[in-house]
């Protein structure tokens, strides 16, 4: 299973992802891990982290992890587990501002397929920033940029696509359409 969740802010999409992760974990006995990309460099981003911590049962393991997503899926690629990536967003933020987006994005599209037909399973979450106004400042459009072809580049890896708009998951693609 390999699933892209995107929305917007607040849009439900992280809780989708949980609840699908818990239900493939139920169906398949399979482990839960979560990779967090977040960094909490203020008290705000530190609440909003501990929101999701507390929502979580006491299964999940926690991988934190704000650059190395190749490494992740390396290192889990023989597991029987259901690794859910919260945040792509803020992965791409943290490492545009480490200057290595070009190299990371590659390493983890060359790890994607790397891991075709191993036991993992793998939701990745992602917010929909495309469909606003274009950015004034270049950094801005960079990432805007960077994130609507990173995307683009992962929905060939995934059976299910969705994007989740107040709540609601809108099916983009599912298995169905392959």
């Amino acid at each position: 299973m390999r699933q892209l969740i995107l929305g917007g802010a607040r849009s439900g999409k992280s809780r989708l992802a949980e609840a699908r992760a818990m239900e493939w974990s139920e169906r398949t006995g399979a482990d839960l891990l979560y990779v967090a990309t977040a960094n909490a460099d203020d008290d705000e981003m530190a609440r909003r982290i501990q929101v999701h911590q507390s929502r979580r049962e006491t299964r999940w393991q926690l991988r934190e992890e704000p650059l190395d997503l190749a490494g992740v899926l390396h290192d889990n690629k023989d597991r029987d587990a259901c690794v859910l990536v919260d945040c792509l967003t803020l992965w791409l933020s943290n490492c545009l501002h480490m200057n290595c987006w070009a190299y990371e994005r590659d390493r983890f599209l060359d790890a994607l397929e790397s891991i075709e037909g191993s036991p993992l399973s793998l939701i990745l979450v992602s917010n929909e920033v495309g469909s606003g106004i274009v950015p004034m400042g270049e950094l801005s459009r960079q990432f805007v940029d960077a994130s609507g072809w990173l995307h683009q580049a992962l929905t060939p890896f995934c059976e299910t696509v969705t994007l989740v708009v107040a709540g609601l998951p809108l099916a983009l693609k599912s298995e169905s359409d392959q």
